[in-house]
């Protein structure tokens, strides 16, 4: 059969034209390193207009467009209307900044195109160091498991199947639940993804007993060991502690050296949510405050919040490896390890989580934390700490304003106080102050509602932020709540 040499014909997805599209590509990261070097002359977030949200109606490309056709698509019709989260005065959700090398990483990580599933290959041992190197900031020992997973959520949820597994008193994986009694304790400032882990687990929202919390919004021990004994003493099955290094309402870290007394006493699993704090390990400011952490059976990690990545980058650490490993690993004959070539190795990322295919995500991680090394990541952490307590400082000092919460790390909640309201009152005009910050591109706090009262919360996690966006930010809060008061009147 003749074979046809003549590749110019022979249709891919490759570019067409290689020069004209690596010119496309340069300018696009001129364009890239632009957008970010200049975030702050953009506003901050905006509504799409009605012409913008129409061009996301449009029904299935079926015919190719010039790639610059679709560039300026990008250009006009995404750009302008980001989620926000790049900007120095976004304190909304818990989210970082991201870095430029992180960017690369991510960027490498889409050439290279590699599924972390397992074999032997670079990019299984770039994240096999990175794993490595969060046991060493998290102070857990070498030999414990550890997986890079999409974030916080998922690192939850496999730390939290893991204990199910290691405590149920039988095999799981084999029998099913065989009776629905086991039970996981946390504070009711616990996230919402561990409700949704234990739900999954098949124990149900009665399968997490939420334990009221101290004024200062961490745990209550004394109401944990109470409802332990009772539960043990109605046929109940305790396994589970999951302690927070930091909640996402106010920041609050339980007292973790207690909790890890209580599971060690009561032979309970000990897992500490950290998506939000665990990384501040990395700051001698934190470092103190998150004793104990050390001595849990699992960590679960969000590293980009604090750490900057770019989305998704989160981890989990699972101190007995072997448990881990019981608990996902499934090998059927075509994923069969070899002792040579690309299939050899021994451990195997899929074998220790849910995914089989896995984005090389450490490598954003590996060339982050080589260019500015874990002390400066610290010093960052440290700023921002300082940064919520100097917000706190300008809310203390202004009659007008209170603060609702004891500052947590790096999270404000306040509200606009200036007498003789209702709680209701209160409530629709601060609801109102935070809409109008927002849709002034002013900034973007986040909110939530302590003890029935409004907040508007600052979540400070950002690089870029000063200590004069605070100044503006507060300022501009007076005055709108100034406003918006003469106008109700």
């Amino acid at each position: 059969m003749a074979t046809n040499n003549n590749y110019k014909d022979f249709e891919t997805l490759d570019p067409k034209d290689w020069k004209e599209s690596k010119a496309l590509m340069h300018q696009m990261v001129e364009d890239a390193f632009n957008y970010i070097e200049n975030v702050r002359e953009r506003k901050i977030w905006q509504e799409m207009p009605e012409a913008v949200l129409s061009s996301f109606s449009t029904p299935l490309p079926e015919h190719p467009s010039d790639a610059k056709t679709v560039y300026k698509a990008l250009q006009e019709t995404v750009l302008p209307y980001p989620m926000g989260n790049i900007h120095p005065r976004f304190w909304a959700w818990y989210m970082g900044n991201g870095t430029i090398s992180g960017v690369m990483g991510d960027f490498w990580a889409s050439i290279l195109n590699p599924n972390l599933g397992g074999g032997n290959h670079a990019a299984h041992k770039v994240e096999e160091q990175v794993i490595s190197w969060i046991k060493d900031i998290v102070k857990f020992p070498q030999s414990a498991g550890g997986l890079m997973v999409s974030g916080g959520s998922m690192a939850n949820y496999t730390a939290l199947a893991v204990a199910r597994n290691a405590k149920a008193g039988y095999d799981v994986r084999k029998e099913g639940l065989k009776e629905n009694n086991l039970v996981f304790y946390a504070s009711t400032e616990i996230h919402s993804c561990n409700t949704k882990a234990i739900e999954l687990l098949g124990l149900g929202t009665k399968g997490l007993k939420k334990i009221k919390v101290n004024h200062d919004y961490t745990i209550n021990v004394e109401a944990l060991k109470q409802q332990i004994q009772d539960d043990k003493n109605n046929g109940l099955r305790p396994i589970c502690i999951i302690g927070s290094s930091g909640t996402v309402n106010t920041g609050a870290i339980d007292d973790l050296t207690t909790v890890a007394n209580i599971c060690e006493q009561e032979n309970l699993w000990f897992h500490v949510d950290g998506a939000i704090g665990a990384i501040a390990m990395l700051s001698p400011k934190i470092k103190p405050l998150l004793k104990g952490i050390e001595r849990a059976d699992s960590v679960a990690l969000d590293l980009h919040k604090w750490l900057h990545m770019p989305f998704e980058a989160g981890c989990v650490l699972i101190k007995d490896s072997v448990q881990h490993k019981s608990t996902f690993s499934l090998i059927p004959e075509y994923l069969e390890k070899n002792t040579r070539g690309i299939a050899s190795g021994t451990d195997w990322f899929s074998e220790y989580g849910l995914q089989l295919s896995r984005r090389f995500r450490a490598l954003k991680v590996w060339m982050s934390l080589k260019e500015h090394g874990s002390e400066r990541f610290g010093r960052m952490i440290t700023r921002n700490i300082e940064q919520a307590h100097y917000l706190g400082n300008c809310i203390a000092n202004n009659n007008d304003l209170e603060l609702l919460a004891p500052i947590g790390m790096d999270i404000v909640c306040f509200r606009y106080n200036p007498g003789g309201l209702t709680q209701e009152q209160l409530n629709t005009l601060n609801k109102e102050i935070k809409l109008q910050i927002e849709e002034r591109a002013i900034a973007l706090p986040g909110y939530t509602t302590l003890n029935g009262n409004y907040c508007i919360r600052c979540a400070i996690s950002s690089h870029r932020v000063n200590t004069n966006d605070f100044d503006d930010f507060v300022s501009n809060v007076l005055d709108i709540g100034n406003e918006v008061l003469q106008n109700s009147d």
